[in-house]
């Protein structure tokens, strides 16, 4: 990484996106705009405006390390200074044993002052995640595998997998909720990652076959995911924006493959997670190291 992407969080100033001169887009794919840097610090972090949607992801943390709460202290700083309102977790919430103690050591202890500001998790489960876990009421699953559910008052749409059993069922289910959505942005979550430079996992390509013609069909904008455990921002695919945000507890340094043609930005040298805004027809998004750095940012335009 190299140092001028950086910018602590502790010295994070929410500048007004003024002057910046952006060009009327479009209809068409979801497209990235990275956000100019000087060499001092990123020029903007995002706007925090006051009837935006502000939301974190979060995916594969539930170890109850001592990073793990770092990295849960770096987001109630961030919280501080822009308060988002929910957090998507893309899976493997919770490793190992799942007793009422390890759901206090792993999510209700280090993410207590989110959770005493109002923040709600909307989960989804992961490979190591009992399927149990969607009783649990502070992941806001309501019982539910797979569900969607909008923003509390901006008009967006969060679709939420199950991708370890992904059956003809739950496609049938995301098929009907995508065509009879109506909000402008389409959000999908879920922890295998279509498309992943990992050489631990790497990219799920039956996983992609089945969706990416839904996601590409219905105007999805951005696809969250987790499973590799490592930060990774893809070059948008058909116009989708995908991300990787699996190192939200766990780590894998090294495991990025640094040949990738798909990696328009990644991290698997220290744990993240991301930080986003949607204003309008634009999400402006930051990620977050454990140690306060913001190593990648910038605007995604959504699709038309």
């Amino acid at each position: 990484m190299h140092t001028r992407d950086t910018v602590s969080v502790g010295s994070l100033v929410l500048l007004l996106f003024i002057g910046c001169g952006a060009a009327t887009v479009p209809a068409g794919p979801a497209r990235v705009t990275p956000t100019p840097q000087s060499p001092a610090r990123l020029a903007i972090t995002l706007p925090n405006k006051p009837d935006s949607l502000k939301f974190a992801v979060l995916g594969d943390f539930g170890v109850a390390s001592r990073e793990q709460y770092e990295l849960a202290d770096q987001m109630k700083r961030v919280h501080d200074i822009l308060p988002f309102e929910l957090v998507a977790l893309v899976g493997d919430n919770l490793y190992g044993a799942e007793r009422p103690q390890d759901f206090k050591s792993k999510f209700e202890v280090p993410y207590k002052p989110l959770l005493d500001a109002g923040v709600k998790f909307y989960a989804s489960l992961g490979n190591h995640d009992a399927r149990e876990q969607r009783y649990y009421k502070l992941f806001n699953m309501d019982g539910k595998l797979h569900y969607s559910f909008k923003a509390p008052k901006q008009d967006v749409r969060f679709f939420v997998l199950e991708t370890s059993y992904l059956d003809t069922e739950q496609v049938a289910w995301l098929e009907k909720e995508l065509q009879s959505s109506n909000e402008n942005w389409k959000i999908a979550y879920f922890h295998h990652p279509p498309y992943s430079s990992g050489d631990r996992h790497g990219s799920d390509l039956k996983l992609r076959e089945v969706l990416e013609p839904l996601f590409v069909k219905y105007s999805v904008s951005v696809v969250l995911t987790g499973h590799d455990h490592f930060y990774e921002r893809v070059k948008p695919q058909k116009g989708i924006v995908y991300f990787v945000c699996g190192s939200g507890g766990q780590l894998r340094r090294g495991n990025l493959d640094k040949t990738s043609n798909i990696t328009a930005k990644g991290n698997d040298q220290d744990q993240a997670f991301m930080v986003a805004e949607i204003n309008g027809d634009e999400m402006q998004f930051n990620a977050v190291s454990r140690t306060g750095q913001v190593f990648d940012s910038g605007t995604i335009t959504r699709r038309k």
